[in-house]
């Protein structure tokens, strides 16, 4: 019985080693300041493929994260966690995926992830911003391959 046990575990931690190895994880700082300026995610803007994690961290306190209206690929569901929550997404749906952190947005805390092939580009480059994020957003939708 024991033996079973211990390789039903074995196989239970090799399934669970293979699936966390499909997709990397991206970790995300939410930060009051950064090598950017203040009120920043950092690294801004990240390069994925479909199936990774990107791992949004609380770094500093009083930041959530936001999908933006008209930034995500379509069929990926609107996102808002609460404040000093981390969060995990896994963005499966090829396409720039817009986030802001909702009370620091108008000062520019913005981040673009870019999964794969950039299908809603043209639509999230249209997209209206609030003050600084307006120039920000401009330089992470530059970096969209």
């Amino acid at each position: 019985m024991f033996k079973t046990m211990m390789m039903s575990a074995a196989v239970a931690l090799a399934a669970g080693a293979a699936f966390a190895s499909e997709g990397a994880v991206h970790e995300v700082k939410m930060l009051n300041k950064g090598e950017a300026g203040v009120m920043v995610f950092e690294p801004a803007y990240v390069n994925a493929e479909p199936g990774d994690v990107i791992r949004f961290l609380p770094t500093d306190k009083g930041h959530n994260v936001e999908s933006i209206d008209g930034m995500l690929p379509e069929g990926v569901e609107a996102f808002k966690t609460g404040f000093n929550e981390p969060f995990e997404l896994t963005v499966e749906a090829e396409g720039v995926y817009g986030v802001k952190c909702t009370p620091h947005y108008a000062m520019g805390m913005v981040a673009v992830i870019d999964v794969g092939d950039p299908v809603n580009l043209d639509e999230a480059a249209a997209v209206k911003h609030k003050g600084k994020a307006t120039s920000r957003m401009a330089d992470l939708i530059e970096q969209v391959e």
